[in-house]
């Protein structure tokens, strides 16, 4: 399959993904800010990586199990939203780099303020 062509489709499951999420009813997808980060679909449309970041996660073992019940209504629901041959089966992974990111700033910013601190003892002296 081209790669133009499987870009287009995820970027579709990305779209309409993102729209069915919002409509799930099982508080446990529902906790916090969820949104789809990446789709990566597999050349022959059999299997479908979802990579979501989530703000204020309170139950990450919750959520992966909601997703999981809730993975047959939202694949049949995409299904009928794009017109693909196979609906792939989707594989749900929680993105972790906007948490990774955010992290390593804070530890910048106090690397940071360390600095300023040491250079403020210098110029007393």
């Amino acid at each position: 399959m081209p790669i133009n062509k499987l870009q287009r489709i995820n970027e579709d499951i990305q779209r309409t993904l993102a729209a069915l999420l919002r409509e799930v009813k099982d508080p446990r997808v529902q906790q916090g800010m969820l949104s789809v980060v990446a789709v990566d679909t597999t050349s022959d449309l059999k299997f479908c990586k979802i990579y979501l970041s989530v703000l204020g996660l309170e139950d990450e073992k919750g959520l992966m199990k909601g997703l999981q019940s809730a993975s047959g209504y939202l694949r049949r629901a995409l299904g009928q939203a794009l017109s693909l041959r196979h609906t792939p089966e989707l594989i749900f992974k929680l993105d972790k780099s906007m948490e990774h990111g955010a992290h390593v700033s804070k530890i910048l910013q106090g690397l940071e303020e360390t600095v300023h601190e040491g250079d403020e003892e210098t110029d007393e002296d």
